[in-house]
């Protein structure tokens, strides 16, 4: 088996929402290379509700794996898994990782499944775990956008996608019930919808709702935008506690929303702002100007392909990693002025022509967090 010949493909990754829509250039790259080929994603649950809406995916198969957090899933499960794959007898299989992950584990069950070719990242020999591999240089000598790493990887068999975007269709259910949602509360059509999600899985990755709260009312004042707020249920009182600090008006579809459905409001609004997650890449993929409230915990998730401002305090601990903030005091995202978001959002709805409005001041003076991240 040659990988010009393998035509039913599986693609491994493991992660969420967010890091699977980042791997959908180089899953595109997959697909065009050869005429015919089907793609099949292994994923967690939240990577699969992404890739559903990914039209370069054609099935999907559902897996917490133990070595992914939080471990949860019994042995009996992996070894399920090696059963489903052998008998879909795949001819190949590329495995997609962070540089903080291994491949391995995964490798292994693709080995155990008989799938001929294995391709991944890997910073050790990983012998017959893998047919093909690619050296790890992350971290130690370069530092690359998620979505290139894994571009680079499927270039190194030769596949390489004519459009490199991010991929996210929303279905036409959804966009009538978001349609249907707008209308029901009263959105003006005639001013710029503007989408807040205000959550993040993570606490490092979470702006203060305090913050959101006074960017969103000054956003307002500026510029009569209409605002709603999303998150998944558990986000519905954090929703609720910034709308009530917020005066004037704003619409809560927290808890209300599908992925699809999520994806076809971001598709609808002028300017999406966001902590770094998975609405943040849904935006990107489809093409809404994002600001990215970007805690510093990595430095490779920045919106991709898409105009947008990523806003952060520089500090000396940045890129810990961690999902609990080490140092305690949250500065990289703490000290990001509100008025510096409500500026960054301005200046988007005027470049993309949604509203005939000035940047505030507090743009110019705010300009050194603006710039892009190494």
């Amino acid at each position: 088996m040659r990988w010009q010949d393998a035509g039913r493909l599986l693609c491994v990754r493991l992660d969420g929402a967010g890091d699977v829509l980042m791997t959908t250039p180089a899953v595109r790259a997959l697909r065009e290379a050869k005429l015919g080929r089907r793609i099949t994603l292994l994923a967690s649950a939240a990577g699969a509700a992404a890739a559903r809406q990914v039209p370069e995916i054609d099935d999907v198969i559902v897996f917490a794996a133990p070595w992914m957090k939080p471990a949860s899933v019994p042995s009996s499960e992996e070894l399920a898994v090696v059963a489903e794959l052998a008998a879909r007898r795949f001819d190949a299989a590329v495995i997609f990782t962070v540089y903080t992950q291994s491949a391995l584990p995964a490798a292994h069950l693709c080995y155990l499944a008989q799938v001929p070719l294995r391709l991944a990242h890997c910073r050790e020999n990983p012998y017959h775990l893998l047919t093909d591999w690619r050296p790890d240089p992350e971290p130690q000598s370069i530092v690359r956008h998620e979505v290139q790493r894994q571009l680079d990887l499927v270039a190194s068999i030769g596949c390489r996608a004519r459009d490199e975007r991010l991929s996210f269709a929303p279905s036409a259910r959804a966009c009538r019930r978001v349609s249907r949602l707008l209308a029901s509360a009263r959105v003006a059509r005639d001013r710029p919808l503007v989408v807040a999600h205000p959550g993040a899985s993570a606490p490092s990755r979470r702006y203060p709702a305090e913050r959101f709260a006074a960017a969103l009312e000054r956003l307002a004042e500026e510029t009569g935008a209409e605002l709603v707020l999303t998150g998944d249920a558990a986000e519905e009182e954090l929703v609720a506690g910034i709308r009530a600090a917020v005066r004037g008006r704003s619409h809560s579809f927290a808890g209300r929303l599908s992925l699809d459905e999520l994806g076809a409001l971001l598709a609808r609004a002028d300017v999406v702002i966001s902590n770094n997650t998975g609405p943040a890449h849904i935006a990107a993929a489809v093409g809404t100007p994002v600001v990215d409230l970007y805690a510093l915990t990595n430095p490779q998730h920045t919106p991709w392909r898409v105009p947008s401002h990523v806003l952060y305090h520089d500090v000396p601990c940045r890129y810990c990693y961690k999902s609990v903030c080490p140092a305690g005091h949250h500065d990289c995202l703490r000290a990001v002025e509100p008025a510096m978001v409500a500026s960054a959002a301005v200046d988007l709805l005027a470049r993309t022509a949604s509203v005939a409005v000035r940047p505030l001041p507090a743009l110019a003076a705010g300009a050194d967090a603006l710039e892009a991240l190494p």
